[in-house]
């Protein structure tokens, strides 16, 4: 996903000058790639969150157009009150990449991972929130945060991706990606996740079962209506994020399902009310979590059973 993203700032800053790659000491050998191609457009600001994104909000107010690029956990909780003061209430043209969503930054622990970000910045006023799940929705995310004006939030991972989508996938605002059609139960599933979900709910189709999946791009402004023509039939509603349960997607099916008065099963497989375990690499720490499609699938099998 981070070579997805580096690849589609550049193609950004080449179309237009005013495009600026701001860093926190978080660059790779990309980022060197897109310093010696656009070495007026890149700034790092070291270990300096909070002033890299104040500096972006200056920068917004002057035409340019920052996309603040740094580990998500620093990025979302060390710099939110600058988030939400200097960008947010001043509605300004400024895109933040948190880099390692969930448990990406496996090896490093809570410390790094970011799990409750949807949560904190769902709430604030004027950001757009895009979740992509494969490097192609990176692009694709990358592309949709340059043509909107004003705040943009991507959270995207950095293991190998899968791609799960064509060529021609655009990813729109606000449209939710349907991998399956299911009439029973549906699965919605939000950011890099969706590798081992997609396993999972693969296996339970070939058992026999309907189920749908169904991939939330668009975290904020999200689908609504999309979300119950997608479910006003179903039995069950599964909810997937390595997230927590609180204020994630889990809180958002349950906003669709009591605004739409729909009597039915919500089961939200993510977080709860806990810090994640373990160190290791991203398969051993989704495993300790029970993140991992054998996991996964056995938990949205018991939801099969009882429907």
């Amino acid at each position: 996903m981070q070579t997805a993203y580096i690849s589609k700032l550049m193609e950004l800053a080449e179309r237009d000058k005013n495009v600026m790659h701001l860093l926190a000491d978080s660059g790779t050998g990309y980022d060197e790639m897109f310093r010696r191609n656009f070495p007026e457009q890149i700034i790092n600001f070291g270990i300096a969150e909070e002033n890299m994104v104040a500096a972006a909000a200056g920068m917004a107010t002057c035409e340019k157009i920052p996309f603040v690029y740094t580990a998500g956990a620093f990025l979302c909780y060390r710099s939110l009150e600058f988030i939400r003061n200097d960008i947010c209430f001043q509605n300004l043209n400024v895109k933040l990449i948190g880099m390692g969503s969930g448990l990406s930054w496996s090896s490093l622990g809570p410390t790094h991972h970011t799990t409750e970000d949807i949560a904190v910045l769902r709430s604030l006023p004027n950001l757009m929130i895009l979740a992509p799940a494969t490097p192609k929705q990176v692009f694709e995310a990358a592309e949709t945060a340059y043509n909107h004006i004003g705040p943009v939030y991507i959270r995207i991972g950095m293991n190998h991706e899968k791609e799960f989508f064509p060529d021609d996938h655009t990813l729109a605002a606000g449209k939710n990606d349907v991998l399956f059609e299911g009439k029973d139960l549906v699965v919605f599933s939000v950011g890099s996740i969706l590798e081992e979900v997609y396993e999972a709910v693969s296996k339970l189709i070939d058992s026999g079962n309907s189920i749908g999946l169904i991939n939330v791009s668009t975290v904020k402004p999200f689908n609504y209506e999309d979300a119950y023509e997608h479910i006003k039939n179903a039995k069950a509603v599964v909810s997937v994020e390595e997230h927590s349960v609180f204020g994630g997607l889990g809180s958002i099916m349950a906003e669709v399902i009591a605004k739409y008065r729909l009597d039915l099963k919500l089961e939200t497989l993510g977080l709860n009310d806990r810090f994640a375990a373990g160190y290791g690499s991203i398969k051993a720490v989704r495993k300790a979590n029970g993140f991992d499609s054998e996991s996964l699938y056995n938990k949205i099998k018991k939801v099969c059973d009882v429907i």
